[in-house]
């Protein structure tokens, strides 16, 4: 932590809905899909097949995305075993934000309109002479990939270039790139009157 930060911010990634899951749908030319908020397990003696259902959002037509196939009924831990059982909202979110799951079954996620940033803090004029020095820490509350960036703007209510010239500055020193996107929690730092000497 470079020396002489005493304040500290946070933002959050708050979540206001779950992805699309973007793959085509079998019934019509859609290639929006909703959780529908159920999970099938169908089981064939001590074998499990466990399904993701999703939605259509234009022909409503119901698809399966497999979670697990042909498992052992003994290798799934008995409480997660429930959890799909039920329908768990916990893991139908879970399941539904999976991007290991995306990639293994060739769909993707479209986190549009999922988020939105809040602050504990006045927007400050970075680009004034604000002698005070502070850490910001940003807390995801789900796991979407956003734009450093975007971050930026939308918490300091900035331009892209007027952002761009603070972190080439060195006013704003980020843990990775502007343009990275993140999905986990970081930490950032916004130094008076630039990088230190």
């Amino acid at each position: 932590m470079p020396a002489g930060i005493d304040r500290k911010a946070l933002w959050v990634v708050r979540e206001l809905g779950l992805p699309a899951i973007v793959k085509a749908c079998v019934a019509c030319r859609s290639t929006r899909h909703r959780p529908t908020g159920k999970i099938r397990v169908n089981a064939n003696g001590k074998l499990l097949d466990v399904w993701l259902l999703i939605g259509c959002d234009l022909c409503d037509r119901t698809s399966k995305i497999p979670v697990h196939e042909r498992i052992n009924v003994k290798a799934l831990d008995h409480d997660r075993l429930l959890m799909f059982e039920n329908n768990d909202p916990a893991m139908v979110r879970e399941l539904t934000m999976d991007t290991m799951l995306a990639a293994r079954s060739a769909y993707r996620l479209d986190w549009t309109g999922t988020w939105e940033l809040e602050t504990d803090m006045p927007f400050y004029d970075l680009t004034g002479a604000d002698p005070a020095s502070f850490e910001v820490v940003v807390r995801f509350e789900l796991p979407a990939p956003v734009r450093v960036e975007n971050l930026l703007t939308a918490g300091f209510g900035l331009s892209r270039p007027v952002v761009r010239g603070l972190v080439s500055s060195g006013r704003i020193r980020l843990p990775l790139p502007v343009d990275a996107k993140a999905r986990e929690d970081f930490s950032f730092f916004v130094l008076r009157g630039g990088a230190p000497s």
